[in-house]
């Protein structure tokens, strides 16, 4: 390479070409649909009517960004919660300074991130009505990059530590620009303030790569421990595992347990600041909610591509590593861990979702409009249907973000890389498509009538594919003695409890002639998995003796 700028622009292109691609193709294509198919004179979309175009817009803005801050932060190349930075270690040997080191990445990103909203707000939301502002939305972009690469790349005395100061100093950014957005402050205040963020972000981010380079990483714990600071407190000491099972459940946890709520933390203020937008109406504020609760599944769909890594933080790792394969571990005991490591990443993933909905509520004033609109539903239903929703509701996207974690693991396992990524495009695909395929049913009673006859037939084909690949795949496990007779009956016998409980749950929720009870079964079955997570371990004893 002829120059540093190079050298770091050839690591991200060879890294993540299909992905900015991916970025590239989804721009030209919002510039393509103004320009040429609707015009300079086309008449504005109205956002409150045209869900569709929160799918086609927002949706992919925020995978966008999401991907932004990850490829330019190394934020899967090392473990969040370390101690030492997580800048990739494999940099510190090119022949560049520390300041090209800190800077190109930081440039590359600032002007990525930033080119997205100009983007999306002239092709996209101007034309659709809103005047939003140009230029300190896209700084903010930039501002908050810089700021996450540098607390990212910062070694810290602590484990955990990072996490903690990462997402209490990007909050009280985000909260900053939360109360200028509703003071309504003027652009040219805001401007300032996000162009003087970037140098001061720089100058941390070029300290914590030198202090990286260097192999400084401090130790408080110890130091404290040696000055007798903390001599009322037991010596910290490493008991052992009660069993080979308990250590990789430990050890999954560590690898990939803390993907998926480092993503949605990340995700969420942006997501929720739309509700301090001066004169949210009804319509965005229940579009803000039903994103911030689809998130979880969704970012789910991309943690996901890390479970089925025996190594999140080298490339090209899927599969087994030899140091995996020869554990003293069934294949089943090593799915295993992965399915229970996975319930913990669900549930805290879901804690911040908890948390932070009902805060953002009241700072933003729009619990009336929530209230107002649950007594209205109220009163057309009652309240225990009401209630028996919610819970539904709640469980089925927890439920879906576990789901979405481990029913790729067959993927990952398998050692094939291509498939996982492609699975991973076809799921975005999908979700942006969905939007607009529901609004031409929606507007369309020839499709609606269509669709309504045609459901039950569909989900029976759907649930016989299931069953026979089923009963397919559980013969293989019996005979290759992967699960035990005993495991294999009361994995069944859960599954049906399941199948049966929402069944019930559903029959009594939407009683009446004009859905049948067989159509309920029907979905029941389709919804809790069994095909897929079955496949894991025969995939893993492929992968692992061949």
């Amino acid at each position: 390479m002829r120059s540093p700028a190079l050298a770091i622009a050839w690591e991200f292109r060879q890294r993540h070409r299909w992905g900015l691609m991916a970025v590239a193709v989804y721009l030209l294509a919002l510039a393509t649909i103004r320009l040429l198919i609707l015009g300079p004179a086309a008449h504005p979309v109205d956002l409150e009517r045209s869900q569709s175009m929160w799918f086609l817009v927002l949706v992919p803005l925020m995978t966008a960004l999401l991907y932004f801050l990850t490829m330019f932060t190394f934020g899967l190349e090392g473990d969040v919660a370390a101690r030492q930075s997580i800048y990739p270690a494999r940099l510190f040997t090119l022949p560049v300074t520390t300041a090209g080191l800190a800077g190109w990445p930081m440039l590359y990103g600032a002007v990525a991130v930033s080119s997205l909203w100009p983007a999306t707000a002239l092709f996209a939301l101007r034309p659709s009505g809103i005047g939003v502002p140009l230029i300190w939305p896209a700084l903010f972009g930039a501002a908050f990059l810089a700021w996450t690469q540098a607390l990212l790349w910062m070694p810290y005395g602590l484990r955990g530590l990072r996490v903690i100061i990462a997402v209490l100093w990007l909050a009280a950014a985000d909260t900053v620009v939360m109360l200028a957005i509703h003071y309504k402050v003027a652009e040219f205040p805001m401007v300032v303030v996000m162009v003087l963020q970037l140098p001061v972000a720089y100058l941390a981010a070029r300290y914590a790569v030198a202090r990286a380079r260097r192999g400084d990483v401090p130790d408080w714990l110890g130091v404290l421990a040696r000055r007798g600071q903390v001599a009322d407190l037991p010596a910290p000491r490493r008991s052992h595992f009660a069993s080979p099972a308990r250590a990789q459940l430990w050890f999954e946890w560590r690898q990939h347990g803390r993907s998926l709520p480092a993503l949605v933390g990340i995700l969420l203020p942006f997501e929720l600041a739309l509700l301090f937008i001066s004169g949210a109406t009804q319509a965005l504020v229940f579009y803000t909610l039903v994103g911030v609760l689809l998130t979880p599944p969704f970012m789910a769909a991309f943690a996901a591509a890390t479970v089925g890594k025996s190594n999140p933080h080298v490339r090209d790792s899927y599969g087994l590593t030899p140091f995996m394969a020869t554990r003293p571990l069934t294949s089943a005991v090593l799915i295993a861990a992965k399915l229970k490591a996975m319930i913990w990443s669900t549930l805290a993933a879901w804690l911040l979702v908890l948390v932070a909905i009902p805060l953002a509520l009241t700072l933003s004033g729009r619990w009336p409009v929530v209230i107002e609109r649950a007594g209205d539903l109220i009163d057309a239903v009652g309240t225990p249907r009401v209630a028996v929703f919610l819970l539904l509701l709640f469980f089925g996207l927890m439920a879906s973000t576990w789901k979405q974690l481990v029913q790729t693991l067959y993927i990952g396992m398998a050692g094939r890389e291509w498939v996982v990524k492609l699975n991973m495009a076809l799921a975005l695909v999908f979700l942006c498509l969905a939007g607009p395929i529901a609004q031409w049913i929606h507007d369309s009673s020839g499709a609606r009538a269509a669709l309504w006859d045609a459901l039950p037939w569909i989900a029976a084909i759907l649930v016989g594919v299931k069953m026979s690949v089923a009963a397919w795949i559980t013969p293989h496990l019996y005979h290759s003695r992967l699960l035990s007779d005993r495991t294999l009956v009361a994995a069944a016998a859960c599954w049906l409890v399941v199948v049966l409980a929402i069944y019930g749950a559903l029959a009594w929720l939407v009683s009446g002639p004009l859905i049948p009870h067989h159509f309920l079964l029907l979905i029941a079955i389709l919804e809790v998995p069994l095909v897929r997570l079955s496949a894991a371990p025969l995939a893993l004893a492929w992968n692992r003796h061949r």
